[in-house]
């Protein structure tokens, strides 16, 4: 008899598919392999044995004949036609089951519910009390294949027909393929579904992007003033720390419109304002913070590490030495210098850099600038290898990227210029044979050096001449105004000559062509020591592959007021060629600074009186000789007008210094009250309009829009509240205001207190800014001598040298 399964009561149907069986049939053959059981989707089911490949042998799952076995692909009970083994459920057989249960699982493992129940309504015989007649175990189980054998012809015949798509679909996504439906058919249009009763405007096709072009550098412009509300919110939190309000306009423009926020969280930045000083951004910071205010705060010693290089960047370096800076740190109560640089550098405030200053390789293989591992202190891997530790170098990204730009530059333009260039008609026709060199090395070469004196600026002078004779768009660019006049007389082009400011703003020379690069086949830049790393650095790029530059000045006046040493380090590095101009400055002046140039300072035979030493006790009595030099002797004696006479000092400050001359001179030349923020007209002046420029002037007049200057013929108008910052008397000037600038007639005072700043450098760019005269107020015995004996030192920390060596090699 056939079993029940696990959990029902006879009778009882096994699911909603049970059915009366019907009276058996001999004659009904038994389900074929191929006409198993499907699920609803037309897959064989996942019956266990359904999925396995036959076995070897077999060719295919056999059909059941009288052998009673189970069905392997379907796992259907094969049917029986003389009689089934009344031992195991649907005639299945225990010894093929492994673990001998008679449960429905196949070999496999278990069967899917659905297709136990449909097993159990077939084969477990439901007509044990189905009729009045009583059927016989063969005749019920027959009865039970007849209709396995009806539902399957039903179940091809449902697949035979066409398949509605989405039939089991609802909601949502039902709505979704209706309205599809719809809109294919036609019934419906398809803005019916939006919204928007009107279809979208139709899309216009995009116009094909223009080239991308690098764009023009643009001129500095002035910082823009903060917003009222910001610097009153600024000046809230300076107070309630202590600090001056007045501070509330610089902090403001320094850190942005959220100062006020940005000192509360970190109160050392108040560093980043000019002219505060560590002692005092620590005064408010404790104001501020109280008892969580310490030495070691990183935030202090961050602040720390960024405010000296930034005040190092004034002195002209682009980098420090590690080493430097956490001795620095150490003076300023850190006690722990290591790890306020390795901090400092995790958090972004500086760069740091491996040099050897050999080959531009640091010992651990990697490349120049390469920057030391995470958490290991700098130059440690040479150490461990035995090796001499590298040079250990901290900068701020704006110089460091600089640098590393400027030296791409260079070897571009090295690279990309024309070789080949027969440039000998124009250099037989050279006027010197200096001149005559240099125009054959830049007919060759991308980039050339040029090292001369006063008189040497005749040869640049002569190559921009003889290339735009070759049809070459020339160019000379100068630092100041003077000397764009100097070379405009050289060359008889005012067209030849600009400022170099002038050039990058735009404001002056050819413009800028269609890729935005300034129009011209070769520059050259004079006055070129007066170059800092970042205007060079926009220089290179504004100029198009296959362009010319020539680096030409003198190496021994001083350098930029900016940071870094761009031309020391060109000729330092021997990045390209280099000429020597043979041309030497004439007169007793140019011999006098000839000797400063190799560390001798001669007495010169000076018959015209071009060289006076006016030896002074103290600074009283400098500044009187200085004034009477020049309202007096000068013009008497040398027939230069005191208009025409610069006084050159050693600073600002001092008993003899700008500030004290320019009083003296004022009062003596030019004197009033100085109704006009402290100038009169008439005033001698120097109009500073970015760091490193100094314009000389003379006020005009002065109204509503500001203080109007006359600068070398140009007008220019200072506004009221950038004339204190901006504008300074001009009587005397230190020696970088004065670089690349000449005079008539120069006054260099020295007075006793001035030794400490004097180098042979300084020396040599005051000595040498007289054309015709020269007066020394001579109060620093025989500190003189030894500044210029002594050998010039390299006084500025950079990378370029490094940068421009390390391709070479």
């Amino acid at each position: 008899m056939t079993a029940l399964p696990r959990g029902e009561t006879p009778g009882s149907p096994a699911d909603d598919d049970a059915v009366v069986v019907a009276p058996p049939s001999a004659d009904v053959p038994a389900p074929s392999a191929g006409d198993g059981a499907e699920t609803e989707g037309g897959a064989p089911g996942p019956t266990g044995a359904g999925d396995t490949e036959p076995a070897p042998g077999t060719g295919g799952p056999a059909e059941a004949t009288n052998g009673g076995t189970d069905d392997a692909a379907d796992g259907e009970p094969a049917g029986a036609a003389n009689g089934a083994r009344d031992d195991g459920p649907s005639g299945a057989d225990d010894s093929d089951d492994p673990d001998g249960s008679a449960d429905g699982t196949t070999d496999d493992g278990p069967a899917e519910p659905a297709e136990a129940a449909e097993d159990t309504a077939d084969g477990a015989g439901d007509g044990a009390d189905a009729g009045p007649a009583q059927l016989s175990e063969a005749e019920a189980e027959l009865a039970a294949q007849r209709e396995l054998r009806e539902r399957i012809e039903k179940r091809k015949a449902e697949k035979a027909g066409p398949i509605a798509a989405g039939g089991k679909l609802s909601g949502k996504a039902a709505d979704l393929l209706a309205a599809v439906r719809a809109v294919e058919s036609g019934e419906q249009s398809a803005t019916s579904f939006f919204d928007s009763p009107a279809p979208a405007a139709p899309r216009r096709t995009a116009p094909e992007p223009a080239p991308a072009r690098p764009r023009a550098p643009e001129p500095a412009r002035a910082p823009q003033s903060a917003s009222p509300e910001a610097v009153a919110a600024t000046a809230a939190v300076l107070a309630e720390g202590g600090a001056p309000a007045a501070l509330a306009g610089p902090a403001t423009e320094a850190l942005g419109a959220q100062a006020a926020d940005a000192l509360r969280v970190d109160p050392w930045q108040l560093l980043a304002v000019p002219g505060v000083r560590p002692e005092q951004a620590d005064g408010f910071a404790r104001a501020l913070l109280g008892a969580e205010c310490g030495p070691d705060d990183e935030r202090r010693t961050a602040a720390l590490v960024g405010w000296l290089l930034e005040r190092a960047a004034l002195r002209g370096h682009t980098a420090l030495d590690a080493s430097e800076v956490r001795a620095a740190l150490a003076e300023r109560s850190v006690t722990d210098p290591d790890a306020a640089v390795q901090h400092a550098v995790a958090e972004g405030v500086v760069l740091v850099f491996q040099d050897d200053g050999q080959d531009g390789q640091d010992h651990d293989g990697q490349g120049a600038g390469a920057p030391a591992e995470s958490g290991e202190e700098p130059g440690a891997g040479a150490e461990r290898a035995g090796q001499e530790p590298v040079q250990v170098l901290l900068g701020l990204d704006r110089y460091a990227l600089a640098e590393e730009s400027l030296a791409d530059g260079l070897a571009r333009l090295v690279n990309a210029c024309e070789k080949d260039a027969d440039w000998t008609e124009a250099a037989s026709a050279a006027s010197s044979p200096s001149a005559a060199e240099l125009i054959r090395a830049v007919a060759a070469h991308g980039l050339v050096a040029h090292t001369g004196g006063e008189a040497a600026r005749a040869e640049p002078a002569a190559l921009i001449t003889a290339a735009r004779a070759l049809g070459l768009r020339a160019l000379g660019a100068t630092h100041s105004t003077d000397g764009r006049r100097r070379l405009a007389a050289a060359t008889g082009d005012p067209e030849t000559a600009v400022t170099l400011a002038g050039l990058l703003s735009g404001e002056q020379g050819p413009g800028r062509d269609e890729e935005g690069a300034v129009s011209v086949d070769l520059l050259v830049v004079l006055d070129a020591p007066q170059l800092d790393v970042e205007t060079a650095a926009i220089l290179v790029e504004s100029l198009a592959d296959g362009t010319r530059l020539v680096f030409s000045g003198d190496p021994g006046v001083l350098g930029s007021a900016g940071a870094g040493r761009v031309f020391a380090d060109v000729l330092a590095a021997r990045a390209c060629p280099q000429i020597v101009s043979r041309t030497p400055d004439p007169g007793p002046i140019g011999e006098l600074v000839s000797g400063i140039g190799i560390g001798e300072l001669n007495q010169v035979e000076a018959p015209g009186k071009e060289v006076v030493i006016v030896p002074v006790r103290d600074a009283g009595e400098a500044v009187h000789r200085t004034v009477q030099l020049v309202a007096d002797s000068v013009p008497r004696a040398i027939g230069v007008p005191s208009s025409d006479t610069q006084v050159i000092t050693v600073g600002h400050g001092g008993s003899a210094g700008t500030r004290a001359l320019n009083a003296a001179l004022k009062q003596r030349l030019n004197p009033g009250p100085g109704r006009f923020g402290g100038f009169d007209p008439g005033d001698r002046v120097v109009h500073v309009p970015a760091p490193g420029r100094a314009e000389p002037g003379v006020v005009v007049s002065a109204d509503a829009e500001g203080l109007h200057l006359d600068c070398a013929g140009t007008e220019v108008v200072v506004a009221q509240e950038r004339v204190e910052s901006s504008v300074r008397h001009g009587w005397a000037l230190s020696a970088h205001q004065a670089a690349g600038m000449r005079w008539p007639a120069v006054v260099v005072v020295l007075p006793g207190d001035a030794a400490q700043g004097l180098s042979r450098s300084w020396v040599y760019t005051a000595f040498s800014r007289g054309e015709r005269h020269l007066s020394v107020v001579h109060g620093v015995d025989q500190a003189l001598p030894r500044a210029v004996a002594q050998p010039p030192a390299q006084d500025r920390t950079t990378r370029l040298r490094t940068l421009l060596e390390t391709p070479a090699r």
